[in-house]
Order: structure tokens, then sequence, then C-alpha cells
């Protein structure tokens, strides 16, 4: 049985909506939830992983031309990561994304 969250939702859909909206869904989470620590571990990677992204983003869109290009493609890739750390969240699983991940996960468990 998934254990549930402040919504009554399973925990790992919860973890899932962590990540669709960058570190905005992550905080929103991270605010929200106080008990589940899966959760608190998806909302907190996500806030480490996206904020960083999106103010690298926002910096290098400033640059004429090369900017614009550097920043779509890191657009593509913060794409391509919001599907994967999704997919392995819903699936149950505590998936570290390096360095990050072990920043977040001594976050919400504590060790």
């Amino acid at each position: 049985m998934p254990y549930k969250t402040f919504l009554g939702l399973p925990e790992n859909i919860v973890a899932a909506l962590c990540y669709p909206v960058g570190w905005l869904s992550g905080l929103f989470f991270l605010l929200l939830e106080r008990k589940n620590k899966f959760v608190r571990f998806h909302a907190m990677q996500s806030i480490l992983l996206f904020m960083p992204l999106a103010l690298f983003i926002f910096l290098v869109a400033w640059v004429p031309v090369i900017g614009w290009f550097i920043a779509d493609g890191a657009g593509m890739t913060a794409m391509l990561l919001i599907l994967i750390p999704m997919y392995m969240a819903f699936r149950g699983s505590k998936f570290k994304i390096p360095i990050i991940g072990k920043i977040a996960y001594d976050f919400a468990y504590g060790e």
C-alpha cells in the first residue's frame, strides 16, 4: 500500500508532480509536505536541479545571438531533465542525480 501525502494521493504521484514546473513545483511541494520524506527528497532535488539551470538560461539569454542558441540548447536539456526524474519518481525510485541527489537525500532523510 502506498503511503499517503497531505493531498491524500499516493506518494509516487506527488513526488512525480515535483518536477513538471521545475523549481516552482518543487518549492510548492517542499513547503506543503512536512511528513513524507520521499516527496521532500524529490521536491528538494527538483529545486536544486532546476533553480541553477533556470538562472543559467536567464543569464545566458541576455548575450546576443550566441547566448540565445546556448539558452535554447539548455532549455531542451531541461525538458529531458524534467521527464527522466519525473518518471523515476512515479516508479517509486529514489533516483539520485549526481551531487544534487546526495544533498537532497541528506536534507530529506537527515543522514
